[in-house]
């Protein structure tokens, strides 16, 4: 049995970005109100963080500045995927340099694999670093999924902890659980998918809209975590109008405008990411209204 990175909500939380660089007074603030709300975990510089925008140097002092700042409080979990193998085992390093509780690891993209490729590129990396890995499968940025397979070969190496599912199959979810019992842990990749996956075996969610809804987040996984998934659901559906308002247009365009509605100080958007079209944004601030974000 593989003890879980963390359990609960983990923001994937945005990087707030100026016109020359990150504003990590602003970063601060945000992770000290995330720990304050009940977030269990910190994940940084993930797909809402805009790692991806982010050159090497950069991305690394972001994840150590997210380490030293939590200081213990959470877990860090620090986005290290790339589809350059050799380029991920880098960022995973430095992020064990840093002392990063796990490493988030999303599937190569573009270039993709097949699964056996899959299999080499995570086994690679995890035989060189000893921070706990999770896998990230998020087929529609990649156009590349697991099977369930690949995901039993890969839960056998004692270092790969488990997967941030996005696939959106619950076949697939049901799968992981039939094959891997307690050797891989599970995460939800998509919140308004959060209680489902957690009755079907999952142990939290990595979450863009904890960026807006720490407390709420937390609630849900907690009643999830204790078996009271009528009570989870409720909630859930309270908030599903602004899960799905958060996902309008590209992740995290929409949640990094809520977070300036709300005065908390995310930052400019890097290109080629850019600001919402106006029908989105009015029906982001219905959403953020119905729950009092507004």
């Amino acid at each position: 049995m593989k003890t879980p990175v963390f359990t609960g909500s983990s923001v994937a939380v945005v990087t707030p970005y100026t016109e020359t660089g990150v504003d990590y007074g602003a970063l601060a603030r945000l992770i000290d109100w995330q720990i304050a709300s009940g977030t269990n975990a910190i994940t940084i510089c993930g797909t809402t963080g805009e790692s991806s925008t982010q050159s090497l140097e950069e991305h690394i002092e972001v994840v150590d500045f997210c380490v030293k700042h939590v200081a213990h409080r959470v877990k860090v979990v620090a986005g290290t995927g790339s589809n350059d193998t050799a380029a991920a085992l880098l960022l995973s390093e430095e992020a064990e340099k840093s002392g990063a509780d796990g490493l988030l690891i999303v599937t190569p993209y573009y270039n993709k694999a097949t699964q056996k490729g899959l299999i080499q590129h995570y086994t690679y990396i995890a035989d060189r670093v000893k921070t706990p890995i999770i896998m990230y499968n998020v087929p529609s940025r990649t156009n590349l999924s697991f099977t369930g397979e690949t995901y039993k070969e890969l839960s056998r190496h004692p270092n790969i902890n488990g997967v941030k599912e996005a696939s959106g199959s619950f076949p697939l979810i049901a799968q992981i659980a039939a094959l891997c019992g307690d050797e891989l842990n599970i995460w939800s990749g998509n919140d308004n998918e959060t209680v489902a996956m957690m009755a079907l075996g999952a142990v939290g969610v990595i979450s863009t809209s904890a960026n807006v809804i720490p407390a709420a987040m937390a609630e849900i996984t907690a009643e999830c975590l204790a078996g009271n998934f009528k009570k989870a659901t409720a909630l859930q559906s309270e908030y599903l109008e602004l899960m799905n308002a958060l996902f309008t247009e590209v992740n995290p365009i929409p949640v990094k405008t809520a977070l300036n509605l709300m005065g908390k100080g995310a930052g400019k958007l890097r290109l080629p990411l850019c600001d919402m079209e106006p029908a989105n944004l009015a029906k982001l601030k219905t959403a953020m209204a119905g729950t009092g974000l507004l």
